[in-house]
């Protein structure tokens, strides 16, 4: 056994400790948390704080070999375009980049994933990995003739991440059609199924859902799609795709920089088992702004948090997304933002009998948080992984 001693510790399931003490054996099973050492055992003390490692419930480590190499600020559609141009290379370069992707987020202490794939790149750095992954294959169809297809395709696609754990998953509402999120349903009320979608990542999706006009319709005519069937809803795109969800699944909405109080309302009307997920880098990456995080305090939801992929970050660093956060909501805590980064994904993903908590007989790594003011995160603030 070990002991690490820390100014505090925050187990996020009760008050954080003072002076406390977290016992581990060589496994990293958590023997103890409390202010008492375990007899015969030497304490290594520590500056600063410690906590679970991390959760991150949203990445693409298939698209880690684009860092770098898409433009910033230019909007989500002008993003999308440089994705679809630039994300075919060589097998072995996206391999390397994926396994380095992987190995970066063990070292910022992240001890899970929920993880994008359109194709079975990102295998090998998954097979290899020290992570936990939950691997969401993705859909993309927004001609109905084509949802049968896509479908299963996705389908035999997942076969090749087995045993791993996988479900199906829509793209983005902008991006799947109804016929196939009709697929999608029937799939997900029959079988356990997560599910993890793009949400209102720009003002563009909500107007193309309501008037049928904005730049999503450029992106259509650039890809040579003829969408003269998709006739205007009138209301934002959340509102018109949440009815088309399983109510059986969790369900992640990812990103939700454009989601207002409205939605939030009309989601907690529908019998859904709604997560909301913030990557606020990516969000300021892509369209220069963030979510109205403050409108989702204290409205009965779990709130998780992501990297998305290094084509939208330069990072994929749990803690950096939190300071990000801190900066622009200072009335956030480091409880608050712990329990996002820890908990809530672990819950979400199903694997919270081992992950998210400081808890004995648990194995949910251990991070050392530094460079703290007081219990504020600030822009010198350090992750350590110990576990």
């Amino acid at each position: 056994m070990k002991s690490f001693r820390a100014d505090y510790v925050f187990s996020i399931i009760a008050d954080p400790i003072k002076n406390g003490i977290v016992t581990v054996d060589d496994e990293g099973k958590i023997i103890s948390v409390s202010t008492f050492a375990q007899p015969g055992v030497e304490v290594e003390q520590l500056n600063g704080i410690l906590c679970p490692g991390f959760v991150n419930t949203h990445c693409h480590v298939e698209l880690s070999h684009l860092q770098g190499q898409t433009q910033k600020g230019t909007g989500l559609v002008e993003f999308i375009k440089d994705v679809q141009k630039l994300r075919v290379a060589d097998d072995d370069a996206i391999a390397k980049a994926a396994a380095a992707a992987d190995q970066q987020m063990f070292d910022n202490g992240i001890v899970a994933v929920g993880d994008i794939s359109n194709s079975a790149n990102s295998l090998a750095a998954k097979q290899g990995s020290k992570l936990y992954y939950h691997t969401f294959i993705e859909m993309f169809s927004f001609l109905p003739e084509r949802a049968e297809i896509a479908f299963q395709n996705a389908l035999e696609l997942q076969k090749q991440f087995k045993p791993m754990a996988t479900s199906i998953t829509p793209h983005a509402p902008y991006s799947v059609s109804k016929e196939l999120f009709r697929l999608i349903k029937a799939y997900s009320d029959n079988y356990d199924n997560l599910l993890s979608m793009h949400n209102q990542e720009c003002e563009d999706e909500n107007k193309f859902y309501r008037y049928k006009n904005g730049k999503f319709i450029d992106l259509y005519e650039s890809f040579g799609m003829d969408i003269s069937y998709f006739k205007p809803q009138a209301r934002n795109s959340l509102q018109s795709i949440v009815p088309l969800l399983s109510s059986r699944s969790e369900i992640l909405m990812v990103h939700n920089t454009c989601t207002n109080l409205k939605d939030i309302y009309f989601v907690k009307r529908f019998d859904r088992k709604i997560n909301w997920c913030f990557c606020p880098n990516a969000n300021l990456y892509i369209e220069g702004r963030l979510p109205k995080v403050e409108l989702f305090l204290d409205e009965g939801f779990n709130l998780t948090l992501g990297t998305d992929s290094l084509a939208s970050n330069d990072k994929l660093c749990i803690l950096s997304e939190m300071r990000t956060l801190q900066g622009a909501f200072p009335s956030l805590t480091i409880a608050k933002l712990l329990e996002w980064g820890t908990i809530n994904g672990a819950r979400f993903l199903g694997i919270d009998d081992e992950y998210g908590t400081l808890e004995p007989g648990k194995t949910p790594g251990l991070n050392l948080l530094t460079g703290l003011d007081g219990l504020k995160i600030t822009p010198e603030t350090q992750v350590k992984r110990l576990l």
